[in-house]
């Protein structure tokens, strides 16, 4: 028998992705991407499929969730997006290798 679960538990389940974009010569990264549930589940997928990293912060998901989307995150997420980066770019320079494998098979 299973447990009743209430409509806030359901809705803690439900996942929610963000994705972002940044080109060279911008001024900051844009939001290209964000959605719940199967939205979420899609814009996952395709993010591994293409070796894309997904970063796991229900935090940071939170508080791009609130920009619109095609916007420009706003100044006040800056640093904390830059560190994301900046520590992504570390990782694929170490690891060239990951980059030429592709993602990972399930």
């Amino acid at each position: 028998m299973k447990p009743e679960q209430s409509p806030a538990d359901s809705a803690a389940q439900v996942r929610t992705a963000v994705a972002l974009a940044y080109q060279a010569g911008e001024a900051a990264p844009v939001v290209v991407a964000k959605g719940r549930g199967l939205i979420a589940e899609e814009i996952i997928a395709r993010a591994e499929e293409h070796g894309i990293y997904v970063h796991k912060s229900k935090e940071m998901v939170a508080l791009l969730m609130q920009v619109e989307l095609d916007r420009q995150i706003p100044p006040e997420l800056y640093r904390a997006v830059a560190e994301l980066l900046a520590w992504l770019y570390s990782v694929d320079a170490q690891n060239p290798e990951l980059r030429a494998l592709g993602p990972p098979n399930k």
